[in-house]
């Protein structure tokens, strides 16, 4: 069964945020380190995991993305920090 993502990378605490979805979490947040695809991560170094979520379905991973990119900063930094509040790198802790 496949799984979908969506996610908050950031460029250090408190920083730069960008809300992604995906259908590989690892492969997706390898290319935002390696500076793989031109574009807002790679100019503003957003490449540091500090949150995520699975979705069984692609539209629910779509619609729970565009409502987070719409929502105030202050939101999205309180999400991430209620389940991650030292802003660590999830990265390497993921196996899938």
């Amino acid at each position: 069964m496949r799984k979908y993502y969506v996610y908050i990378v950031t460029s250090k605490r408190n920083g730069t945020l960008y809300a992604g979805v995906t259908n590989n979490l690892v492969r997706r947040i390898s290319e935002h380190k390696n500076k793989i695809n031109e574009g807002f991560t790679k100019k503003y170094n957003v490449d540091r995991l500090v949150y995520y979520e699975e979705f069984p379905n692609i539209i629910d991973a779509i619609q729970r993305e565009k409502r987070i990119k719409k929502w105030k900063r202050q939101w999205k930094i309180e999400l991430i920090e209620k389940l991650n509040p030292q802003w660590i790198d999830l990265y390497n802790d993921l196996h899938f």
